[in-house]
Order: C-alpha cells, then sequence, then structure tokens
C-alpha cells in the first residue's frame, strides 16, 4: 500500500522554517506537545528535524545562548542529533517499519523534495497491527 493513503498533510503539521528562529521553535513544540518538528526551506522543501534535545544542547553548550537572546539563534546554525529520513509520496508502508522504530514520524516529499506531511508512527504500528497474518 502506497504512503499517500497514511499521509498526514502539511497543512495540519506543524513545521518550522529553516529561517526561524530557536525561540520560534520551542514555542511550536510547546503549543503542540511535539517532541520533535520538520524544518522546510524557504522553497518548501524538507531539510531535517529540530528536536527538543537540540535545542537543549544549544541552550547548554553554545556560549551565549540563553533564553532570553533565543530569538536571534537561527534554526540553521543548530546542530541536529537526529536525522529522520524522508521518503516519497510514491514509496510502500511496508518499507517504513525500520524508519518507524527510530523516528516518531516520517517526512514525505514529492520527486523535488517537497515537504508534503508526514507518516505518523502509531499509523505505521497500527497499519502493521492490522496487517499481520499468521
Amino acid at each position: 500500500m502506497k504512503t499517500a493513503s497514511f499521509l498526514f498533510p502539511k497543512d495540519k503539521v506543524a513545521f518550522i522554517k529553516s529561517t526561524s528562529s530557536m525561540k520560534e521553535a520551542m514555542e511550536q513544540l510547546e503549543q503542540h506537545y511535539y517532541t520533535a518538528l520538520p524544518i522546510v526551506d524557504e522553497g518548501g522543501k524538507y531539510v531535517g528535524t529540530l528536536s527538543e534535545g537540540d535545542l537543549l544542547w544549544t541552550l547548554k553548550n553554545k556560549p551565549g545562548v540563553s533564553f532570553e537572546n533565543m530569538d536571534e539563534i537561527p534554526v540553521s546554525s543548530i546542530k541536529k542529533h537526529i536525522r529522520n529520513e524522508c521518503v516519497s509520496i510514491d514509496a510502500f508502508m511496508e518499507d517504513m517499519l525500520a524508519k518507524a522504530a527510530d523516528q516518531n514520524f516520517v517526512p514525505v516529499v514529492d520527486d523535488k523534495q517537497i515537504f508534503l506531511g508526514i507518516i505518523r508512527r502509531k499509523d505505521i504500528i497500527a497499519y502493521y497491527m492490522n496487517n499481520i497474518t499468521d
């Protein structure tokens, strides 16, 4: 089965632009109760994932960064500690299980790498639970 059937579309997913600030990212994570957000560039292409841990490590390890100046730190300058692999909209659900083991969500892109949305881990697990045969 194609992943398109399970797509949680971009217009329903919280994501951030690569030009967003660290403060904006933290506010998005807090508002949506997410632990990670897809990052898209100005052209709408998926460029990575930002996690809560990335923000915490930046606060801890980057000299001069504090809660007071997070609005001056661009997301693009934050070291990412996780790498969520994206898949094509034409990918098959049968290929998602390994990704779901390591990622809360799988970003979905078109053939030009434009971010279309995500496949949530819970939807991948539900698919496999419904299709397990003895």
